[in-house]
């Protein structure tokens, strides 16, 4: 059974950087790609950022594109999502989600519909 453990959330103050982490339990990690999605209290679900299951094909949404970094281990089984000159508006539980479906275009990577399995969020708090 596919589980997924996000962590790394946190208060920080805006300007500041978090790295968030995505671990992965079960099998066939490099099966899957992984997204990461928030959401802000009274907001609707968004999507943040995607990564392919082993070519490393990478999409961001605009409000974080050039802010934020995602990578992977695939030794390690973890998805990692470094988030830099962090912003009020960043203030969200993130979600990392896992997919079998290969997503070629930032509009595939953002539906939640596709993807298959998430993880419990983890709290990143942007102080102003």
């Amino acid at each position: 059974d596919v589980q997924l453990q996000a962590s790394g959330g946190g208060l920080v103050q805006a300007g500041g950087s978090l790295r968030l982490s995505c671990a992965f339990s079960g099998f066939a990690f490099d099966d899957y790609a992984i997204g990461w999605f928030r959401q802000a209290p009274g907001k609707e679900r968004e999507w943040v950022s995607y990564i392919s299951r082993t070519d490393g094909r990478t999409y961001y949404a605009r409000s974080v594109k050039g802010r934020s970094t995602i990578s992977r281990d695939n030794a390690k089984r973890t998805v990692y999502l470094q988030m830099n000159v962090l912003e009020p508006e960043d203030t969200a539980v993130y979600y990392c989600a896992a997919t079998t479906a290969v997503a070629t275009s930032p509009w595939l990577a953002s539906r939640p519909d596709e993807y298959e399995h998430w993880g419990q969020g983890t709290l990143v708090t942007v102080s102003s």
